[in-house]
């Protein structure tokens, strides 16, 4: 099985390895899934790190991972279009967890 090429959307840079001499908690693409410890990316040290990292600049972050979730989207239904997780799911797993987050509205 061939993977599909990743678009050439925002690089997946951060966060930044921490302790330096550890590895990064990155993305492999375009499965998404961490480099670090193997689980979907975003994994948890990845989010704690993302946020230590953007905390004077929520603004940015959220941009960051916006960018990420429509490229994972993209890679993910390419690689599996019937299967694969939903919009809300990636965008819960990207997005939602990040500033300005607010809880889902119940309708009554």
């Amino acid at each position: 099985m061939t993977l599909p090429v990743p678009r050439l959307g925002p690089y997946p840079e951060r966060p930044r390895a921490y302790p330096p001499d550890q590895p990064a908690h990155l993305p492999i693409r375009p499965l998404w899934l961490c480099r670090a410890c193997g689980l979907p990316w975003p994994c948890a040290q990845a989010r704690l790190l993302l946020k230590a990292e953007y905390a004077d600049h929520p603004v940015d972050l959220a941009v960051y991972l916006s960018g990420l979730y429509h490229e994972a989207t993209h890679d993910l239904f390419r690689l599996n279009p019937h299967e694969g997780p939903t919009p809300r799911e990636l965008f819960e797993r990207f997005v939602a967890w990040g500033p300005y987050r607010k809880g889902i509205v119940q309708n009554q």
